[in-house]
């Protein structure tokens, strides 16, 4: 940090308010690199440029600090908020970032339907449906809704049900579903088949051990000796989530654990997940962030963790977590009572002691994996600057293929690594719309040039300007875009191509093209990125392709007119999906009978 930033900081310094609010840090280039929020911000920013001793990660981070800026609220809770949005939006490279956005499925049901089915959804949305998971640790969603339907023969499918009965399909047949879209089942009657589905979702599972316990029995008597291993795996499951159940807990309520470990310079957190009383299973987490404190940094993961996951009645945390501005947080945010337990004592407490022992094993593990990936991402920039003699650090690269047969259905790909790994939330696609048959050099300067076309305009937010831009190519794609940046006076964005061959990387600078060792990471990030670009273009091109050929397709079959033909399209998108569904899928698109469902399988089945 030369002397004049060192000025300019300390002058900022002392104009900072007593208020609270967001504080974000900017390296030299203007890069956002840290965001944060704090109750007082004066207190808060100021810490970061005294003398006492702080983590190494922060010191690391303080080192790159060129410029700070604020932003004042009317709350902490408000500055909670704000804090995980702008992280959202500039991903700094200090802050918590998980990586990790998978979702554990849940069992969905609309109990205001008439005849409600059950299915598998993995997105928990406020529409007055009921949700039961997450399922993990084991227990499949798929098995869950067999022994539903084997136990309580409700119904799994999406048939609309209208004031004309259906034809019965083979689940009536061999007894797994009543058939009320057939009307072989009264409202009440199976109203009471699905309060009985619902209690066993709920834990209680006796009434489905029972029946399915008769059923293996009577099968194994009749011979019938795979239906009654099937009841038997069944019976199986249910004793595994039973097993998991934890006695003295309130099975009414649903309760995730959460715990933070650190060795100072990396970190981890795990959750574990109980509902109904029964334990589900649990996540970890590595995490690599720059907090000051430890109750900054659980705080942090707990907000980013519940962007994507459900938020339970209780969450049971760690004592230095802040507890009260946390409760805050998911009233005003979410407008749920969220009460955060300090476990001291009881099952609660051994459940904590797990999660801890869990995220302290996984942080041990993940080191070696946090500092690969910081080769493989962070320093892999740097070094590319170095390497191609890039004037600013390359935070975002953007890369771009055309992917097309014979000049049909042409498209290109634009994605984007920010700090050297993939931002797939900015991956855009283009269909080409001016250039004429298998032209690739003049398909990229179309790309390019509605790519760039964008800088300086409201669409600049959405599509920020990048530091380096590279082409799946060689000299000459170079040459191409390049005649894009000439004239549109593109200043500020580098660009090079990475031929594959032999894995040359051209610049602008130099006729000769630079050689970089295959061990290197900054060659391996390069490889990446144009990989990705190549693998999101060809999968772009196959989609429209098979769409094209599926709606010709759909058009010879009789019954099949534009809007039907465009709800199956919707619907599968591509042939492969219609041929592997059954009937009763096809069923699902609008207009789509059983009488056409049947024909459209015929038909595909005796032609393709």
């Amino acid at each position: 940090m030369n002397l004049s930033v060192m000025d300019v900081i300390k002058e900022k310094l002392k104009l900072l308010p007593d208020n609270p609010g967001v504080y974000i840090m900017l390296d030299c280039y203007g890069n956002v690199i840290y965001v944060g929020k704090a109750r007082i911000l004066k207190n808060r920013v100021r810490q970061y440029f005294h003398n006492s001793p702080k983590p190494e990660k922060v010191t690391k981070m303080v080192e790159n600090i060129s410029d700070f800026n604020y932003i004042i609220t009317s709350s902490e809770i408000d500055a909670l908020a704000l804090e995980n949005n702008l992280i959202k939006k500039y991903k700094p490279k200090y802050n918590i970032l998980l990586k990790d956005d998978k979702t554990y499925p849940y069992i969905k049901v609309d109990l205001r339907e008439k005849f409600p089915n059950f299915y598998i959804t993995r997105k928990i949305k406020k529409d007055g449906c009921k949700y039961f998971g997450p399922y993990m640790g084991g227990i499949s969603c798929k098995d869950i809704l067999e022994t539903l339907q084997l136990t309580f023969a409700v119904r799994l499918c999406h048939t609309k049900i209208t004031s004309a009965p259906h034809r019965e399909c083979l689940n009536y047949h061999i007894g797994r579903c009543t058939a009320p879209c057939a009307f072989k089942i009264s409202e009440e009657d199976y109203a009471v088949r699905v309060k009985k589905a619902v209690d066993f979702l709920d834990g209680n599972l006796a009434e489905a051990q029972s029946v399915l316990k008769n059923k293996m029995l009577a099968a194994a008597d009749n011979e019938n000796f795979e239906l009654a291993l099937d009841y038997k795996n069944k019976l199986g499951m249910i004793a595994k989530l039973e097993g998991k159940r934890i006695t003295s807990l309130n099975k009414f309520i649903d309760v995730d654990v959460i715990a933070y470990a650190t060795n100072k310079l990396y970190s981890a957190a795990s959750v574990l997940v109980t509902r109904k009383g029964i334990m589900q299973g649990g996540s970890s987490f590595a995490l690599d962030e720059a907090h000051i404190s430890d109750s900054e940094a659980l705080t942090a993961f707990i907000v980013q963790y519940y962007q994507n996951h459900e938020i339970p009645s209780e969450i049971v945390v760690e004592e230095f977590c802040e507890k009260e501005l946390l409760q805050s947080y998911f009233k005003k945010i979410f407008d749920k009572n969220v009460e955060i337990t300090v476990a001291k004592q009881g099952d609660k407490f051994r459940l904590l002691q797990m999660a801890e022992q869990n995220a302290g094993e996984y942080l041990e593990k993940s080191v070696d994996k946090i500092k690969h990936k910081d080769d493989m991402t962070v320093n892999a920039c740097k070094r590319l600057q170095e390497l191609l003699g890039l004037k600013r650090y390359p935070r975002r690269m953007e890369c771009y293929d055309i992917s097309n047969i014979s000049g049909v259905d042409k498209v290109g790909s634009m994605v984007v690594f920010v700090d050297g790994d993939a931002d797939r939330s900015s991956y855009r696609r283009f269909k080409i719309k001016t250039v004429e048959g298998a032209n690739d050099f003049a398909s990229l300067q179309e790309v390019l040039l509605r790519r760039l076309n964008k800088l300086g305009t409201d669409e600049e937010e959405r599509f920020p300007k990048p530091d380096l831009i590279i082409i799946d190519g060689g000299k000459g794609q170079l040459s191409a875009v390049n005649e894009i940046f000439r004239e549109k006076r593109i200043d500020g964005i580098e660009l090079v191509s990475l031929a594959k061959r032999e894995e040359e990387v051209f610049t602008l600078n130099s006729d000769e093209s630079v050689k970089i060792s295959h061990r290197d990471y900054a060659l391996k990030m390069l490889q990446r990125i144009r990989d990705e670009a190549h693998r999101f273009a060809i999968t772009y091109f196959r989609n429209i392709h098979s769409k094209r050929n599926l709606s010709s397709v759909l058009n010879e079959i009789p019954g099949v007119g534009k809007v039907k033909r465009m709800a199956l399209l919707e619907k599968f998108g591509t042939l492969d999906k219609i041929m592997a569904a059954d009937e009763s899928e096809l069923m699902q698109c609008s207009g789509v009978s059983e009488t056409l469902a049947r024909k459209i399988k015929d038909y595909l089945n005796d032609n393709l």
